[in-house]
C-alpha cells in the first residue's frame, strides 16, 4: 500500500519527472521505452503475437510502444498505483486489461515484462514476485527483466536524483538471475544495454555487439518457462 500511495503522488507528472531525470542522456522517457520495445522485438521470435503483461506498467508508456512494435500482441498491464492505471490511454485499455488488482491477471501470458520495477520492491519481497509471475506464464513463456545497472556510476547518479527513486535498492544482474532460477525459470540470455548518450548516437548501432560489457546504463535478463 505504501508503494501504491507513493506512485499515486507522481502519476500526474510521471513522464515530466522522468524526462527531467534522464535529461543528461540527451533523450526523453519515450526513447528508453522504444529502446526496450526494440530489444524485445529483436530477441523474440519474428512476428510475435502472443499475450503480454507489462508488470509495473505505470501510465502505460512502455505498453503503448509495445503495441506499436508488436501490433499482433495483446498487451495487458498491472500497477499498484490506481491513479497511474486510470491514466493509461483509453485505446490501450480497450485492447487489453489494465488493473491494480492481482486477481484480474490471468495465467496465460506468453511474455511478461518487468521494466525498471524491481528496484522499487523490497528485497525480501522480490522472490515472491518472481514466483507469482512465473506461475502466470504459459509453458514455454518468457520473462524479461529490465533493470538499472548498479555498476554504472551515471545510472547511480540519476537514480539518486530521481524523486520517485528515493527508496530504490538497485540489484545486480546476478541477483536478478538468482530470483529467476529460484522461480523455476531458465535464464537464456543476459545483456547490458543503453550505452551511448545522444551525443554519441552514431555509435548506437554497435550496442548489440558489446552487450557483454558491464558498462551499460541498464541490463536485460531473459528467462523461459519449461514447455
Amino acid at each position: 500500500m505504501s508503494e501504491q500511495t507513493e506512485f499515486d503522488r507522481f502519476a500526474g507528472d510521471y513522464e515530466t519527472i522522468l524526462n527531467q531525470s534522464v535529461a543528461a542522456s540527451g533523450e526523453d522517457s519515450r526513447y528508453f521505452a522504444e529502446y526496450k520495445a526494440a530489444y524485445l522485438k529483436r530477441v523474440l521470435p519474428p512476428g510475435f503475437a502472443g499475450k503480454v503483461l507489462d508488470f509495473g506498467c505505470g501510465v502505460g508508456l512502455l505498453s503503448g510502444v509495445l503495441k506499436q512494435q508488436m501490433p499482433g500482441a495483446q498487451i495487458d498491464g498491472f500497477d499498484v498505483s490506481r491513479d497511474s492505471i486510470e491514466r493509461v490511454p483509453a485505446v490501450l485499455g480497450s485492447q487489453g486489461v489494465f488493473t491494480s488488482d492481482p486477481a484480474a491477471m490471468p495465467h496465460d501470458y506468453h511474455l511478461i515484462v518487468i521494466a525498471n520495477v524491481l528496484h522499487h520492491i523490497r528485497p525480501a519481497d522480490r522472490q515472491g514476485v518472481f514466483g507469482e509471475l512465473a506461475a502466470r506464464l504459459v509453458p514455454g513463456g518468457s520473462l524479461v527483466v529490465f533493470e538499472h545497472n548498479p555498476s554504472n556510476p551515471v545510472t547511480r547518479w540519476v537514480v539518486e536524483r530521481c524523486p520517485f527513486d528515493h527508496d530504490a535498492v538497485l540489484l545486480p544482474p546476478a541477483e536478478t538471475c538468482g530470483y529467476t532460477r529460484a522461480a523455476g525459470l531458465a535464464v537464456v540470455r543476459r545483456d547490458y544495454i543503453v550505452f551511448m548518450p545522444r551525443a554519441l548516437a552514431w555509435l548506437r548501432r554497435l550496442e548489440p555487439w558489446i552487450s557483454w560489457l558491464p558498462a551499460g546504463a541498464q541490463y536485460a535478463v531473459s528467462a523461459r518457462k519449461a514447455s
